[in-house]
């Protein structure tokens, strides 16, 4: 038995480490790259985003899993997965934004359009489908998603306080906005790959 519950442990464990770093969806996948430049201006709004996303990956996630394992699955309608995940993604989306609306109006303004853009992030989409793809079980997929959104916060914490720190330089008017952010994440990104990459036994 002890056995048994040490390598779910490990399992568990695996697919935690790969959501944040070996396969993190922004700088290894390549996903949701339109909020991780449009918010990573200031540190703040890039935390509320992030906040944002976590919440949202990990109830897709769980949501999800739930409405297909014991929906899609049984009435034989899996076809119609890619929909309802996304009609779920939008709901959860819907129920955040209210949130801020009402909570934390500042926040709220400063993430602008991209805030119900997270309906169309690839990045989460990407969580849910990954989960079915791989044919994660309940457990399994909470976890990769709350693992997927921590890593997206990691890396937008990051690029946000990078891009905050060379306003304090003189960056060349060539490479001013959106060139010197992508020069940014491509540094990052060879980073995250050399530094996580799975060397073969």
């Amino acid at each position: 038995m002890q056995g048994v519950v040490k390598v779910v442990e490990e399992t568990l464990f695996a697919i935690f480490m790969n959501g944040i770093f070996i396969k993190n969806f922004l700088l290894i996948q390549f996903l949701g790259l339109c909020s991780f430049v449009g918010v990573t201006k200031d540190t703040k709004s890039a935390a509320g985003m992030s906040g944002a996303v976590i919440f949202v990956m990990a109830m897709a996630a769980t949501a999800s899993y739930l409405m297909y394992a014991y929906i899609l699955i049984p009435l034989k309608l899996e076809f119609l997965g890619l929909i309802s995940f996304i009609v779920v993604i939008a709901a959860l989306v819907q129920l955040v934004e209210f949130i801020l609306r009402k909570h934390v109006t500042p926040l709220y303004r400063s993430l602008g359009i991209y805030l119900p853009l997270i309906t169309t992030n690839c990045a989460v989409l990407g969580v849910v489908l990954l989960n079915v793809m791989k044919e994660y079980d309940f457990s399994q997929s909470v976890v990769f998603g709350v693992a997927a959104g921590i890593g997206y916060t990691i890396v937008m914490l990051m690029m946000s306080g990078i891009r905050e720190r060379s306003t304090l330089v003189n960056v060349p008017s060539a490479v001013q906005g959106l060139p010197h952010a992508f020069l940014i994440a491509t540094m990052l990104s060879m980073a995250f790959v050399n530094y996580f990459r799975v060397i073969p036994v």
